[in-house]
């Protein structure tokens, strides 16, 4: 055991408190990305504020013996390459379809705890520990200003197209449903699918600001009972 705590010396205690705040001040982070069910939650964000913090300290500390040999190094450039590898990891949380994308805001607090992690591993803890509140913050409070004061933001309205069939002497009151249900139609029709007029299919086009449009829209149409064959699916033009 004496042999093992000879490898620590007095300022290691330093270091080792810059780690400990890291991991700290990543999990606040990781843990509101977590309750918003984010494909970059909690695990991630320790690790990358973690490994930020300790790529810092051996930019700054693991080198020094170098420096003195070869003194036109610079072993800043070891801190210099975690802006890009964390943009190979924010990259695969950014997500495309059509002209709908996703995942800006995770990749972006990979950046920010990247930072939050480097400002540790240089001992700015008291810059490291307000960023890191200021950073929860926009995230809470942002996201409540978007849903309380712009619930109908253009920026996340979609366009959905839903198509169904259902009986002829049905119809009416299966439409009175559909406006209930879905004021904003942009599009409508229906024809009749069979030569004795029984079913008629409908087509519409409604507006949706949900994140998850397609899936919502079909647990409302499962309260109609009375539909066959529905389909829902995202239009992109």
């Amino acid at each position: 055991m004496c042999e093992f705590m000879n490898y620590f010396r007095i300022e290691d205690a330093d270091i080792l408190m810059r780690i400990l705040f890291s991991i700290v001040l990543g999990s606040i982070i990781g843990f509101e990305r977590e309750l918003t069910n984010k494909s970059a939650g909690l695990r991630t964000q320790i690790m990358v504020c973690l490994g930020s913090c300790l790529f810092t300290i051996l930019s700054i500390y693991g080198f020094s013996t170098a420096v003195t040999l070869y003194p036109i190094g610079d072993p800043s450039r070891v801190a210099a390459q975690i802006i890009t590898g964390i943009g190979f990891i924010g990259a695969g949380t950014v997500l495309r379809q059509g002209l709908t994308v996703t995942g800006l805001t995770t990749a972006s607090t990979l950046w920010i705890v990247a930072a939050i992690g480097m400002a540790c591993g240089c001992g700015k803890l008291s810059i490291a520990v307000v960023s890191a509140v200021l950073a929860v913050a926009i995230l809470v409070l942002i996201r409540i200003f978007e849903v309380r004061i712009m619930p109908h933001n253009l920026k996340h309205l979609r366009k959905i197209k839903i198509s169904f069939v259902c009986k002829y002497d049905e119809y009416e009151d299966v439409y009175k449903k559909l406006i209930n249900m879905f004021p904003e139609i942009i599009d409508y029709n229906h024809k009749t699918v069979d030569e004795d007029c029984e079913n008629l299919k409908i087509n519409a086009k409604v507006f949706s600001n949900e994140k998850s449009p397609v899936l919502q829209i079909y647990k409302k149409l499962e309260e109609m009972k009375n539909l066959q064959s529905v389909s829902v699916k995202e239009i992109f033009d």
